[in-house]
Order: C-alpha cells, then sequence, then structure tokens
C-alpha cells in the first residue's frame, strides 16, 4: 500500500520560510517522479513542482521557481519543498503526489497523493 505522509505546514509570516516534508512508502522511491500541489482556500488545486527520478526540477511558475527549491533523499524516500520569501499568496494545503512519469505530476494524473498539510502566511 502506497502512503505518502506530508509534514512542515503551519502558520508563517509574510517574508517567512517554511519546509515541506513529504515521506513515502510502498513504492520503488528512487524510480518515482514526485512533486507538490497547493488549493488556495476557495480555488482549484495547482501544481507548484515536481523532481524526476533523476532529480531535475520541473516549477509551476516563474513566483514559485524563484523562490521554492524541491528535492529528494532516496536514501530517506522523502521529498522536501523549501518555500523561501513567503507571500499571504501561498497560503494553501499543499499535497505531494508520485507517479512514474513528472508528467503526471504536472498534469494531476498522479496515482498517488498525500492527504495534504495546511500552509497559512499572515500579512
Amino acid at each position: 500500500q502506497v502512503q505518502l505522509v506530508e509534514t512542515g505546514g503551519g502558520v508563517v509570516q509574510a517574508g517567512g520560510s517554511l519546509r515541506l516534508s513529504c515521506a513515502a512508502s510502498g513504492l520503488p522511491f528512487a524510480s518515482y517522479a514526485m512533486g507538490w500541489h497547493r488549493q488556495p482556500p476557495g480555488k482549484e488545486r495547482e501544481f507548484v513542482a515536481a523532481v524526476t527520478w533523476r532529480g531535475d526540477a520541473v516549477y509551476g511558475t516563474d513566483s514559485v521557481q524563484e523562490r521554492f527549491t524541491i528535492s529528494r533523499d532516496n536514501a530517506k524516500s522523502t521529498i522536501y519543498l523549501q518555500m523561501n520569501s513567503l507571500k499571504p499568496e501561498d497560503t494553501a494545503v499543499y499535497y505531494c503526489a508520485a507517479s512514474v512519469a513528472v508528467r503526471d505530476i504536472v498534469s494531476e494524473t498522479a496515482p498517488y497523493w498525500g492527504q495534504g498539510t495546511q500552509v497559512t502566511v499572515s500579512s
């Protein structure tokens, strides 16, 4: 059974930083692309970032790429999302996703998803 468990969310002031983690189990982690989506309050879920099995990163927007960094640790079966210079518009539930293909992460068709972790950025 595949499980993705996100941690690291919380409340932070604008300009602050948070690091999200997603621990995976039940899948051959080193062979999987992993990534993050987020769903702001009252809005659709949107792609944030993904990392291929080789470690190549893909970001959803220029604003995210300038402030966020996705990484993976295959030894720990975990990915991370380092978020710096946070803005109130980054407030959302952040979801971890896993798939054999990074395009599935980007297109929100990944077969495996976590339960989400709340990030709230206060102004």
